[in-house]
């Protein structure tokens, strides 16, 4: 059986792409590559799902936004 996850990618400022999957509480990895941050990312999704069993936080994805802020 498979499942689908929404994961976030971001790039830091060292130019490494980090994710991190909402729905499963610690789900991250980071990666020099896009090509390998997918690799990475189901490892650790599938990592998460054998700790923590399928307590899934079903969350829907909406979108992601930008505020500003002064600081």
């Amino acid at each position: 059986m498979s499942k689908q996850f929404s994961v976030i990618i971001e790039r830091d400022r060292e130019g490494y792409y980090v994710a991190s999957v909402p729905a499963l509480r610690g789900c991250h990895t980071q990666a020099k590559s896009l090509d390998e941050l997918a690799v990475r990312i189901k490892e650790a999704i599938e990592l998460c799902l054998e700790v923590d069993g399928n307590q899934v936080e079903p969350l829907d994805f909406i979108g992601v936004q930008q505020v500003s802020v002064a600081v």
